[in-house]
C-alpha cells in the first residue's frame, strides 16, 4: 500500500510540474492543437505504465474497444453499446480485484484510473448521441450545451481519455470544455461571458491560475498532515472492536463514529485537491468570475470541504463531495432514466466503484435516508422560516442529522465485507434505517419537480404559458 502511495503521490508532482511546462511551453500560441494532444497523451501514458506497470493495458484495451464502437457503432444506440462495454469492462476488473488483492489494495490496483476513463467514455457517448442522434429541442438546456456535433479523431479520443492531466486520479471533464483547452478557447469563452467594458477594462484579462494552485497545493499539504497523523490514529475498523462495543455507550459510539469518519476524509482531499491543482496547473479548469470579481479555477473542483463540513441535508452533502462524479451520474444516468431516477444513480453509483459488498450496503442505504431526509424536508422545513432564532435551530439540529447520517451511510463502504458492516448497524441498533422507514411511512410524499429533465423546448412552453 506504501509503495502505490508514493507511486501515487511521485506521478502527481511529476505532473504538476510537466503542467507547468505544458502550459508555459506548448501553450496554444506556441504550440498546435495536435501538438498538444500529442504530448498530454504521451505523458498520460508514461504515467499509467509507471504507476501500473503491465497492468495498465486494461486502460489501454479498454479505450481502443471504445474507439472501435465510437467510430462503427450507429448513432442511436452509441451511447448504450458504449455504456455496457465501458461498465461491463470495469466490472469485470472489479471482480477480479476481489481474487487478487482479497479485499486490500496493491500497486498493481488500476481501478482507480479505469474508473475515471469509463466516466468519460460514457460522458462523450452520450453527449455525442445528444449531438448528433437528436434534436436540440429535444434536450435540456445543459446537453444542448455539452452535445457533441462531430466524431472526434482517434488522437483527440486517446487526447481525452489519456492525458496526464487526469489520468491518475481525475477529475472527469467534458469533451467540449476539454477540446476548448487544448485549442486555447477555454478561458476565453468563460470570459466572453461577462461585460469587461462596464467594469473598466479595454481588453480581456488575462487570469493566471498560479494563485488558484498554491492554494490547492496548501490544502493538499495540511490534508496530508491530517492524513499521517489522524487516519493512522483512528481506524474505522476500531468502532466493531469487542471491547469498545462492550464498554462504550451507544451515544459516546455514534461520537466517535463521526471521529473516525471525519479521519477518513483528508486521504480523499488530498488525492482530489492535488488532481485538480495539476489540471488548474496546465491552465485547465477556469470556470469564470464570481460576484466580487475574482477569477474562478473550480471547473474541475471535486468537492468543497466548507460545504461538506456545514452541510445540513443529505443532499447538500452529496452535492459537494465527489462533485465530478455526481455531474456524471447526473447527465449519464439520473437525466435519462425513465423511471426511478434516484434509486437507479444510487446502484449506478455503487456498480461504478466495485462489487464489494458494503458499497451496495451503503448506496441502498443511501437510496433509504435521501428519500426520507427529502420527505422531511419538503413537509417541515417551511416551519422554521418564520424566525431566525427558529431557522438556527433547525440548521443546528439539520446539520447533526445529517452528519451522524453520513457516517452511519458510508461506514460499510470502508469496511467492504459482510460480516464486520451487519456487525456495525447491530451495534448501531439499525436506528437510521428504522427511523428513515417511518419517516416514509408517516409523512405524504410530494411528487418530485423533474424540470431539469424537462426538454428545452418544454421549459419554454411551461414559463411562456405562466407568464
Amino acid at each position: 500500500i506504501c509503495l502505490l502511495q508514493i507511486n501515487f503521490v511521485a506521478c502527481q508532482l511529476f505532473a504538476l510540474l510537466a503542467a507547468f511546462w505544458f502550459r508555459v511551453y506548448l501553450g496554444p500560441s506556441h504550440a498546435s492543437s495536435a501538438v498538444r494532444h500529442a504530448f498530454a497523451t504521451l505523458f498520460g501514458i508514461y504515467f499509467a505504465v509507471f504507476c501500473f506497470g503491465w497492468y495498465s493495458i486494461h486502460l489501454f484495451v479498454l479505450v481502443l474497444m471504445n474507439y472501435g464502437i465510437m467510430s462503427m457503432a450507429s448513432i442511436p444506440n452509441i451511447h448504450r453499446y458504449s455504456f455496457v462495454v465501458a461498465m461491463g469492462y470495469l466490472t469485470l476488473c472489479h471482480i477480479s480485484r476481489i481474487y487478487i488483492f482479497h479485499y486490500g489494495i496493491l500497486t498493481t490496483d488500476f481501478s482507480g484510473p479505469l474508473m475515471i476513463i469509463t466516466q468519460k467514455i460514457t460522458t462523450l457517448a452520450c453527449q455525442l448521441h445528444d449531438g448528433i442522434g437528436r434534436q436540440a429541442e429535444e434536450l435540456t438546456a445543459e446537453q444542448n450545451r455539452l452535445a457533441v456535433k462531430t466524431r472526434p479523431s482517434l488522437l483527440e479520443y486517446l487526447s481525452y481519455l489519456l492525458n496526464f492531466m487526469s489520468i491518475i486520479a481525475g477529475p472527469c471533464s467534458n469533451y467540449k470544455d476539454y477540446i476548448a483547452f487544448i485549442e486555447g478557447r477555454h478561458v476565453h469563452m468563460k470570459l466572453l461571458e461577462v461585460n469587461w467594458k462596464q467594469k473598466g477594462y479595454d481588453r480581456l484579462p488575462d487570469p493566471s491560475p498560479t494563485g488558484a494552485v498554491m492554494y490547492k497545493l496548501c490544502i493538499t499539504l495540511v490534508s496530508l498532515i491530517l492524513f499521517l497523523t489522524l487516519t493512522k490514529n483512528f481506524p474505522m475498523a476500531y468502532i466493531i472492536d469487542n471491547e469498545f462495543l462492550d464498554r462504550t455507550p451507544f451515544l459516546s459510539r455514534l461520537g466517535y463514529l463521526y471521529v473516525v469518519t471525519q479521519a477518513a476524509k483528508p486521504k480523499y482531499y488530498f488525492a482530489w485537491t492535488l488532481a485538480d491543482a495539476v489540471n488548474n496547473a496546465a491552465g485547465y479548469g477556469f470556470s469564470g468570475v464570481d460576484e466580487r470579481g475574482a477569477f474562478r479555477w473550480d471547473l474541475l473542483s471535486n468537492l468543497n470541504i466548507w460545504n461538506i463540513e456545514t452541510a445540513t441535508s443529505f443532499k447538500m452533502y452529496i452535492e459537494n463531495w465527489n462533485i465530478q462524479t455526481a455531474a456524471w451520474l447526473k447527465r449519464v444516468c439520473y437525466d435519462r432514466a425513465p423511471w426511478y431516477p434516484t434509486a437507479l444513480t444510487f446502484i449506478l453509483s455503487a456498480l461504478w466503484h466495485g462489487i464489494y459488498p458494503g458499497y451496495y450496503f451503503t448506496f441502498l442505504t443511501g437510496i433509504l435516508i435521501t428519500l426520507a431526509a427529502r420527505a422531511i424536508r419538503n413537509n417541515c422545513r417551511h416551519y422554521f422560516l418564520s424566525s431566525v432564532p427558529l431557522k438556527m435551530a433547525y440548521d443546528v439540529v439539520t446539520w447533526v442529522v445529517t452528519q451522524l447520517a453520513v457516517c452511519y451511510t458510508v461506514a460499510p463502504f470502508v469496511m467492504l465485507a459482510v460480516e464486520p458492516t451487519i456487525k456495525f448497524y447491530k451495534s448501531m441498533y439499525f436506528h437510521m434505517h428504522i427511523l428513515s422507514i417511518l419517516v416514509l411511512l408517516v409523512l405524504p410524499i410530494r411528487p418530485q419537480a423533474h424540470s431539469i429533465r424537462k426538454p428545452q423546448n418544454q421549459a419554454m412552453q411551461n414559463s411562456v404559458k405562466s407568464k
